[in-house]
């Protein structure tokens, strides 16, 4: 099973997610033209993805879905509140309603040999979801666009293998940054993005000793740096009270523009 970032940041996201025969997407808010590169890098082409996993109708999360699906015809899975927003908002372009499947939060579904359970998330959108999938034994999640965790959010994460999960803004840079106000505090509130701080905190309360991997996803390209996330994640982890330490882990910032390294579950 592996997990790889293709992009992830404020200005795009797109996760892949697969086995040796199963090949899915987690959102397509990148160009169809940088998906199809960074499939490339994988050694796949659209034609082989079995499934897009839609998580919520923002535009860096489904910029490139519309192009996906007139050129491939791809299942795509997300909420009802989130379909019927995208179909209704015409932001796809002309795409046909039959490419999209109804998922529930906390319902499992399959797709060939993978299982995917959708989560619920708190963020401004209709009807958001992260989600888990697993292989087997072998289970990872992308959550990203939390703007706040609690018990349901580390149990929904407990166990995973490896992970991708929002490390969106540094606490002072938002504050006292450029943007106007009401998005400062939409941001900072409970339907917004989860801060460097409260990355690590979640990520304390999940590790174990299995855990072969952690991306940090979602940078906001304005309120954060990949080393300062890196640096104030490791040093919530170092502070916790748990028995792991930040070097314990195998651990990465997501690119925005490319790549990252791909995580291989064993």
């Amino acid at each position: 099973m592996r997990l790889c970032s293709i992009a992830s940041g404020s200005s795009g996201n797109c996760i892949y997610v697969g086995s040796d025969s199963t090949h899915l997407l987690i959102d397509t808010g990148i160009s169809g033209k940088r998906i199809e590169s960074g499939l490339n890098d994988l050694e796949l082409t659209g034609r082989d993805i079995d499934g897009i996993l839609v998580t919520h109708e923002h535009a860096d999360h489904i910029s490139g879905l519309g192009v996906m699906l007139r050129k491939y015809q791809i299942p795509v899975y997300a909420t009802k509140g989130t379909i019927e927003y995208m179909l209704n908002s015409k932001s796809l372009g002309n795409v046909n309603p039959s490419l999209f499947f109804e998922i529930k939060r906390d319902e499992r579904f399959t797709i060939k040999d993978l299982t995917i359970n959708p989560m619920g998330i708190s963020h401004d959108a209709v009807d958001p979801v992260a989600y888990r999938v697993s292989y087997g034994t072998k289970k990872v999640a992308v959550c990203t666009d939390i703007g706040v965790f609690n018990d349901y959010t580390v149990e929904s994460l407990r166990g995973m293998d490896a992970l991708l999960i929002e490390a969106n803004h540094d606490v002072n840079m938002l504050q006292v940054g450029p943007y106007p106000y009401p998005l400062k505090q939409r941001i900072l509130g409970d339907r917004g993005h989860l801060s460097n701080e409260n990355c690590g905190r979640l990520l304390s309360r999940i590790l174990h000793d299995n855990m072969q991997g952690i991306l940090l996803g979602h940078l906001s390209q304005e309120n954060n740096l990949p080393e300062l996330a890196f640096e104030s994640v490791r040093m919530e982890i170092n502070l916790a009270d748990n028995p792991y330490k930040a070097d314990d882990f195998k651990m990465q910032v997501a690119k925005r523009h490319e790549p990252t390294e791909v995580i291989q579950i064993v």
